[in-house]
């Protein structure tokens, strides 16, 4: 536990600790005055608001869709149910800034809907819910839908035998089975769009914010550091909150079901009532989630001059980025698989200790550690980058001019997954296997070595893929610290899209695009990697 405590100390407390101090301490004493005043701002009421009611009528939307969805996928067998399975959870691993540049490309200024119709919904409240059920559906399908399958279908069918009738029999049978696992991702999903950034900042416009773009506005714009401050402390009570929530539901369904293989439990579709329901979920994910991603790709060849390859060839030039960068935009390619291949590095270290300290030990203190290595997730990601700018400024700690400054603020965000990943499987490793190793001499780095390493090696793979994939597209952090001779792809996509002219859209979109293949590759690879039950999510 001492590396992954020491990691999260100077890289997650330090930085946090110092923006708010920062903020709420003025002349030698503390300010805690001014959360009351920014608490009694109208506008930043009005914020607040906003970012709890889109969350929870995201929260909402995304299971009213996507739970259909984890049936067709969890008990019916159809050609083609393992692709579409990966191509579900593509928008998952996607940067939000892709998910945000996709649907602005399909309801924004000259996408698809206004070249047809004329119809915009950029800069409404619904392209933002659109584009987070497109991004949370994954979220949905496979923890409810992986635990669906599990369940063992003829405890519902003998409550028919007994008499009930088929919905009588789900609500009383499979339905208290399924609740803790649709508790945990309703809460997983309203966190995610409770701290929503990228998806809020490129299509919600100067209308609307949740309470991370509002904080990046303080912070960045408008230099009142007070107010952020105060608003990264609500933001992180609430994710603490919904954080020890979440805990408890997965600690109930861990320990209430019993499971059975999920090959025994799909089957063809049968009748005409799965076979429409599989036609509305497989409509569902083509208008939802591949036309997005379709009309992306389109978009990055639709040049004024009829399609092309000029907004690629574009990106190869210093003088085409408008003075924004240093280097040509392709460069921007190399820096972020380098800089997300130290951060997986870096993640797979510590987030691997971590899980294996937590699956030695138990007890409150345990359940807080793991509870405290989640908190990154849910903090504000500008909070956290520019921290980095705040604490990291003095020696031995002066990393502003450094380029590992981007893969640590990566690696934050990508040690919960990791050890989310490693966890389960570690938990499943028999301990005798390691006291046999002991009794026969083997030290414990042995033991790990010999026992522990071949049985979690695909945990691990997976562990990297999901850590390289969300390091790769983080953002809110690395806004603030990626300079303009090493700029990542988030980061040069959101430039392009904050420049007017069509040279600029058009090279947002082909980066963008860039940025979805390689993700969508890094996922084909999880799919290849990934035993049956590696892994929570």
């Amino acid at each position: 536990m001492a590396l992954p405590l020491a990691f999260f100390a100077v890289f997650f407390a330090y930085p946090v600790a110092a923006i708010v101090t920062r903020g709420l301490k003025a002349e030698g004493r503390w300010r805690f005055d001014r959360v009351g005043e920014v608490l009694g701002d109208d506008g930043i009421r009005d914020v607040l608001w906003f970012t709890t009611w889109q969350a929870a009528a995201s929260t909402a939307l995304t299971l009213a869709l996507a739970l259909p969805g984890a049936y067709v996928f969890a008990r019916l067998d159809f050609p083609g149910r393992r692709l579409l399975r990966a191509v579900v959870t593509v928008p998952f691993v996607l940067p939000t800034v892709v998910v945000g540049t996709a649907f602005l490309a399909l309801l924004g200024r000259g996408g698809l809907l206004d070249d047809l119709w004329g119809v915009r919904l950029d800069t409404t409240v619904w392209a933002i819910l659109l584009a987070h059920v497109f991004f949370n559906y994954a979220v949905v399908v496979r923890t409810v839908g992986g635990l669906w399958a599990q369940l063992d279908p003829r405890q519902e069918e003998a409550a028919r035998v007994l008499g009930a009738g088929r919905l009588a029999a789900w609500r009383r049978v499979t339905l208290p089975a399924l609740a803790p696992a649709v508790a945990a991702a309703a809460l997983m999903v309203f966190l995610f769009t409770f701290t929503s950034f990228g998806v809020v900042q490129i299509l919600g416009g100067p209308h609307y914010a949740t309470l991370e773009v509002e904080i990046y506005r303080q912070t960045a714009q408008l230099l009142d550091l007070p107010t952020a401050a105060v608003l990264s402390l609500v933001q992180f009570a609430a994710v603490a909150a919904l954080l020890a929530v979440h805990a408890w539901t997965v600690r109930r369904r861990e320990s209430t079901l019993r499971l059975v293989d999920p090959a025994l439990t799909a089957r063809r579709p049968r009748g005409a009532g799965q076979r429409t329901l599989l036609g509305v979920v497989l409509a569902q994910i083509a208008l939802l989630i591949l036309l997005p991603l379709g009309v992306l790709v389109e978009r990055s060849f639709d040049t004024p001059d009829g399609y092309g390859l000029a907004y690629y060839r574009a990106l190869g030039s210093v003088a085409d980025s408008g003075g924004m960068f240093l280097v040509a935009p392709v460069e921007a390619v190399w820096n972020s698989l380098e800089y997300a291949a130290v951060a997986t590095l870096i993640a797979l270290i510590v987030g691997g200790l971590a899980a294996a300290a937590l699956t030695r030990r138990a007890g409150r203190l345990v359940r807080g550690f793991d509870a405290l290595l989640m908190l990154p997730l849910g903090t504000s990601a500008v909070t956290v980058g520019f921290g980095f700018l705040i604490a990291l400024d003095e020696p031995p700690l002066d990393l502003r001019a450094s380029w590992i400054l981007v893969p640590l603020a990566q690696a934050l965000v990508g040690v919960p997954f990791v050890i989310r990943t490693m966890l389960p499987v570690l938990r499943a490793v028999d301990h005798r296997l390691r006291e046999a190793a002991a009794v026969l001499g083997a030290s414990p780095l042995r033991a790990w070595r010999e026992v522990d390493l071949p049985l979690v090696g695909r945990a691990v793979g997976l562990a990297a893929g999901f850590a390289f994939a969300v390091s790769l597209g983080e953002f809110g952090a690395t806004v603030f610290i990626a300079r303009p001779d090493n700029p990542t792809l988030p980061v040069a996509v959101s430039r392009f899209l904050g420049r007017a002219g069509d040279l600029n859209y058009g090279q947002a979109m082909a980066l963008s695009t860039v940025l979805m293949l390689v993700c969508a590759c890094s996922l084909v690879v999880l799919e290849r990697v990934r035993a049956d039950r590696t892994g929570e999510f």
